[in-house]
């Protein structure tokens, strides 16, 4: 987007089928407070695009050298900064998350739960909505894990001006778990997991940790 700096605002809109015209306008004129999010990360340039690296096929074959690190991924492994991160959005008015706590993990086997509750608070002049989300940093290891991965995300509907809420988030051992190649198994691993929240992929102040004592893996789903 080299015209980005050019314009007074963007709004993508994706296919919205007959009433587009109306919904956009609607967003245009304030008669609703968008809440939307990005769930793909915009980049400033084409070489800052995951797949830049490998594109191409040799041979009739295509590589997926991206590996793991796929989208939002990406970028904070390599330390690009996108023009706008995954989970990214505006609205008229603005919220600040604070007093997150997190409960568990509530046992190390398939029952695993972690949960999460943060507060929201309107700290603008006009009703609206906000996303809060959360993401999962595994310990270091042997193996390479993204620096971050979504892991839950909830939504503070119609919000008043001033007015707070709490969102309480969770999940289970696949938000600390993953594919062990070699062994043919899920796999979760011991040591400490930092959670952040926020309302973007790079957007995250808050953050806290949990303990998983020991490692369990399992086959299937």
């Amino acid at each position: 987007m080299p015209w980005v700096n050019d314009v007074g605002g963007i709004l993508q809109s994706w296919y919205l089928g007959n009433e587009a015209g109306n919904a956009i306008a609607d967003v245009l004129f304030g008669k609703v407070n968008p809440s939307g999010r990005l769930p793909i990360s915009l980049p400033k340039q084409e070489e800052d695009i995951p797949a830049h690296l490998s594109f191409g096929s040799e041979m009739g074959k295509v590589h997926y050298r991206e590996d793991v690190f796929v989208g939002y991924k990406y970028y904070q492994a390599r330390k690009v900064a996108p023009l706008f991160p995954f989970g990214f959005g505006l609205s008229y008015t603005t919220f600040e998350l604070s007093d997150l706590k997190i409960e568990g993990p509530s046992s190390h086997d398939d029952n695993l739960e972690v949960k999460a509750s943060v507060t929201v608070k309107n700290t603008g002049s006009v009703k609206g909505s906000e996303t809060v989300q959360l993401y999962v940093s595994k310990p270091a290891g042997p193996i390479t894990h993204p620096k971050l991965e979504l892991r839950a995300f909830g939504k503070a509907t119609d919000l008043e001006p001033g007015a707070s809420t709490t969102i309480k988030l969770s999940f289970d051992k696949y938000g600390v778990s993953f594919w062990h190649e070699e062994d043919e198994t899920w796999r979760a691993d011991a040591g400490e997991y930092k959670v952040s929240v926020g309302t973007s992929s790079t957007d995250l102040p808050l953050s806290s940790s949990f303990e998983l004592k020991q490692t369990f893996s399992w086959r299937g789903l």
